[in-house]
C-alpha cells in the first residue's frame, strides 16, 4: 500500500485524460431563466471537465498531490502547465461569482464544498506556485458556506454517497488544520459531536446499491480526526464494539460490482477504495495490542485489491476512481 512512481504516472495520465474533457457532462445547475442555458465551460472555466464539477475539483487535487509526492514523474510539466492556465484570478472569479446566484445556494453541498477545501489545502503545500493564492477566494466562499450551513443542519446525512456529512467533515478538517483555522476546526468538531457523539453499536447496514462511502467507517474516521485522542479511544469501541470478532461482517467484505458501465453501480468500486482508506487510518489509531488491528489492516488490503484493477476502463468510473485510489494508497 504505497505509491510507486509508475502508479503515480498512471493516475496522472488518467486524470489528464478527463480534466479538460467537457462532455459528457452532468451539471448541478439550477436555471432561473433562458439566459442560464449555458455550456459547462462557460459556467465553470476551471472545473468544466471530468463528467461533473466535483469530480473535476478532486481530479485537480489528485494531480496536485501526485506532483508533490512524485515530482519526477514524466507528467509533471504537463500538470504545471495545466495548473498555470487554470488557477488564475480571472477564472477563479467566474467560479466564485457562480456561487452568488440565489439559485446556487445548494450547489454541490456538501461534497463539492469539501473537495474545494481539500484542494486548497493541497495547493497551499505548493509554496513556490501561485495556485493557492488564486484559488483562495473560492475556498473562502465554501468555508463561509460551511459556517452558515452547519449551525442549521440539525441532523447528519448518513447515506454512502455525495450527501454524506461525515465525509464532508473529514475533508474540511484537512483545510482547517492546514490553514491553522481553530475557529473553523471547533465548528466542525462541535457538529461532529452533536451528530455522532452518542452513536453506539453500529449495525453496518451497508452497502447500499450506489454507495461509494461506508457510512460506518467514514463516521469513525471523522471522529478520529476531530476528537481528542482519549475521547476517540472511548468513543470508537462503543461505536464498533465487536471488531475483534469481525463484526459487522459486511465491513470486512469488499462489495461486488456487477456492471461498471452503470454509473451508480460503479460507485461500489469507490466504496472498496474508500473503505481501504478508512481501515488503514483507523488501524493506525488502534493500540498495538488490539486484536482488531491486524483484521483492520487485512481488510484494507482486501478492499484495495478488489478495486485497484478497475480504476480505468469505463468512463463512469474512470473520471473519479483514481482519486479514491490515491486516498487509499497515500493517506495512511
Amino acid at each position: 500500500m504505497s505509491l510507486a512512481r509508475s502508479t503515480a504516472s498512471r493516475f496522472a495520465k488518467i486524470a489528464l485524460g478527463h480534466l479538460t474533457r467537457e462532455y459528457p457532462n452532468k451539471l448541478d445547475h439550477v436555471m432561473a431563466d433562458a439566459g442560464d442555458v449555458r455550456s459547462p465551460r462557460d459556467l465553470h472555466p476551471i472545473f468544466y471537465g471530468s463528467f461533473d464539477w466535483h469530480s473535476c475539483v478532486h481530479g485537480y487535487w489528485l494531480l496536485a498531490t501526485l506532483l508533490r509526492l512524485r515530482p519526477e514523474m514524466p507528467e509533471a510539466e504537463t500538470i504545471i502547465t495545466l495548473f498555470d492556465d487554470a488557477f488564475t484570478p480571472e477564472k477563479v472569479g467566474v467560479e466564485t461569482a457562480y456561487l452568488a446566484r440565489p439559485e446556487s445556494r445548494g450547489f454541490e453541498r456538501p461534497y463539492g464544498w469539501a473537495w474545494s477545501l481539500m484542494l486548497q489545502a493541497e495547493l497551499l503545500r505548493h509554496k513556490d506556485r501561485p495556485w493557492a493564492a488564486a484559488h483562495a477566494p473560492l475556498a473562502a466562499a465554501f468555508r463561509q458556506r460551511f459556517e452558515s450551513f452547519l449551525p442549521i443542519a440539525d441532523y447528519p446525512v448518513r447515506a454512502g454517497t455525495h450527501f454524506n456529512t461525515a465525509f464532508a467533515l473529514v475533508l474540511a478538517t484537512e483545510y482547517a488544520v492546514m490553514t491553522d483555522d481553530q475557529g473553523f476546526f471547533d465548528l466542525l468538531q462541535n457538529r461532529a459531536l452533536l451528530w455522532y457523539g452518542q452513536d453506539a453499536a453500529c449495525q453496518g447496514w451497508e452497502p447500499s446499491g450506489d454507495d461509494f462511502l461506508s457510512p460506518a467507517l467514514i463516521e469513525a474516521e471523522a471522529m478520529r480526526r476531530l476528537l481528542p485522542r482519549e475521547s476517540f479511544d472511548t468513543w470508537f469501541p462503543r461505536f464498533l464494539p465487536n471488531l475483534a470478532d469481525k463484526q459487522p461482517v459486511t465491513l470486512f467484505s469488499p462489495a461486488r460490482v456487477s456492471d461498471r458501465s452503470d454509473g451508480k453501480i460503479a460507485h461500489l468500486d469507490g466504496l472498496n477504495l474508500s473503505r481501504a482508506w478508512c481501515w488503514r487510518l483507523l488501524a493506525a489509531a488502534m493500540p498495538e495490542e488490539d486484536p482488531a488491528k491486524p483484521l483492520a489492516i487485512n481488510a484494507a488490503l482486501n478492499h484495495l485489491a478488489a478495486a485497484i484493477p478497475h480504476i480505468a476502463g469505463d468512463y463512469m468510473g474512470e473520471h473519479w476512481l483514481a482519486t479514491f485510489a490515491l486516498l487509499a494508497l497515500e493517506n495512511g
